[in-house]
């Protein structure tokens, strides 16, 4: 009898439990499925934002060396050559580009740099030093606060073009270093030398003189 209770017992106990037992199992694998996909959601993001990182070197100043790309238009990214430059100007803006690992360096905006092709005998002396066939470089970053220089236009006070930065009207000479001559700006553009082999023009040194604007107090 005891036996017949029992058995009786253990079948309904076994009965009662086995819905618990697989509602915890489902729950288990729903808590497995979630935690995977939110895993794998993870690892995409983590990709993806990897992929976006710039490449190592994209922030570094320009390097001697370096070749020259233009850095908007319909030529941008396009190795720039002395022909793309047209005598008297406007100039051409451009990214210094590391010819061995083709990394642009555009990921620090004060990399930008202004090209102009002027008459060689127009260039005073330490300009042209650092000029090719009249062609020279400046940085595109206005001295003053540090907005880009986008103008090629007649002076305010003279009559030849100059460099000009729309955000304060400051204006630089490209045949006298990129002096200031007129607005706020409280110093020239920094220079960068070149050099050109082959029709195509290259980085020949470091920037010369303070890249950007002045900085507050």
């Amino acid at each position: 009898m005891s036996r017949a209770s029992f058995t009786t017992d253990s079948s309904t106990s076994e009965s009662s439990t086995e819905p618990n037992a697989d509602a915890c199992s489902e729950q288990t694998r729903r808590t497995v499925l979630l935690g995977a996909l939110a895993a794998t959601a993870c690892l995409g993001c983590s990709a993806q934002a990897r992929a976006d990182e710039d490449p190592p070197g994209s922030d570094e100043r320009p390097q001697k060396g370096d070749v020259l790309v233009f850095s908007e238009g319909d030529k941008e990214g396009k190795l720039i050559t002395a022909a793309d430059l047209p005598a008297g100007g406007p100039p051409v803006h451009a990214w210094p580009k590391d010819p061995k690992t083709s990394v642009v360096r555009s990921a620090s905006r004060l990399n930008e740099i202004l090209i102009i092709r002027l008459d060689p005998a127009e260039l005073d002396e330490k300009t042209a030093a650092r000029a090719v066939d009249g062609i020279i470089a400046y940085s595109a970053i206005c001295a003053h606060a540090g907005c880009p220089v986008t103008a090629w236009v007649k002076s305010d006070v003279g009559d030849k073009e100059v460099f000009k930065c729309m955000c304060h009207n400051s204006e630089y000479d490209p045949r006298a270093g990129a002096q200031v001559v007129f607005g706020p700006a409280p110093r020239r553009l920094a220079a960068l030398p070149l050099a050109l082999a082959d029709g195509s023009l290259s980085v020949a040194g470091n920037f010369i003189g303070k890249v950007g604007g002045a900085q507050p107090g």
